[in-house]
């Protein structure tokens, strides 16, 4: 039986280094995996998952996103010059008051999240379609349905992205008789536990860079960091719960387009549809995280 190739960007870490493992450890041997990783030297702990007993399933390769030839080195690695499931996970954070991010910080984060994600379906579309058949995961988050405070950056480059996935979705379905392209799915993620946070450019309380900001900007953002802490302590998800839900994405027969890998945050998503001059949706998020600081 021929194998479902498998192309993963962001497998150093993370939600994509245990897909990596879950895939290549199926016992059933179904899938071919090819792990990316921006920097090699970050291997070591997908081999040490793997132990080395996925030799025929399992493949490691350099692939920068926001490098588009380094994207079609790694696609002319791919051995069996397919790839029939592209899952887009590599992405960066970027938290703290607008007025003190730089414009390199800015321009990288859009730069990973939106045009990396972007030139990525780029390179692996054409040969979908000249195939005949293919799907394309993207992990995306709470963060590209709804606002979240302090993360203006990473929220434009999320929701870019869910835009984007949305047109795809609707021309792809335009053409799914023809050419068998199966869907374009969103993988809504909420706060996970993996090496995001640690990688995560965040503005610290006393940093120099925050001298510059008004006093009640900081006392709300010290208030958010607070917020951010407890939610990580006792809601964040495992990677293994996540890769779950990716599972049930890849073996659909009829994938949806969103995926949510929890319930805590749709609803403050239907309240933009609901209440459309978007104010109860702002006092809804105000409250949950700014409940005790003065209105």
């Amino acid at each position: 039986m021929e194998k479902k190739v498998v192309l993963i960007t962001g497998c150093s870490s993370g939600i994509g280094l245990s897909l990596a493992v879950r895939l290549a450890s199926d016992t059933s041997k179904v899938f071919k995996v090819y792990a990316t990783m921006r920097n090699l030297a970050k291997k070591e702990r997908l081999l040490d998952c793997v132990k080395g007993l996925h030799q025929d399933t399992l493949e490691i390769l350099q692939m920068d996103v926001t490098d588009r030839q380094s994207i079609l080195t790694a696609r002319d690695k791919v051995v069996e010059k397919r790839v029939d499931i592209l899952v887009c996970n590599a992405g960066v954070g970027l938290m703290g008051p607008l007025e003190v991010q730089s414009l390199d910080s800015m321009r990288h984060v859009l730069e990973v999240n939106l045009l990396g994600t972007i030139q990525t379906m780029q390179v692996f579309l054409s040969g979908m379609k000249a195939q005949g058949q293919g799907r394309i995961l993207v992990t995306g988050s709470t963060g590209g349905l709804h606002g979240l405070p302090f993360n203006e950056v990473y929220c434009a480059s999320k929701f870019a992205i869910e835009g984007a996935c949305e047109i795809l979705m609707t021309t792809s379905s335009l053409l799914t008789e023809i050419l068998k392209i199966k869907k374009y799915c969103s993988i809504t993620c909420g706060p996970v536990n993996s090496d995001f946070l640690i990688n995560l450019q965040k503005a610290e309380l006393g940093d120099s860079s925050l001298q510059q900001v008004d006093g009640r900007t900081l006392s709300l953002y010290e208030k958010y960091l607070q917020h951010c802490s407890t939610v990580f302590q006792n809601a964040a998800q495992d990677t293994e719960d996540i890769v779950e839900v990716f599972l049930d994405a890849i073996h659909s027969a009829s994938p949806a387009f969103r995926y949510f890998t929890n319930s805590v945050m749709p609803p403050l998503t239907k309240l933009k549809v609901t209440e459309p001059d978007g104010m109860e949706y702002i006092k809804a998020m105000s409250k949950i995280i700014f409940a005790d600081q003065d209105q």
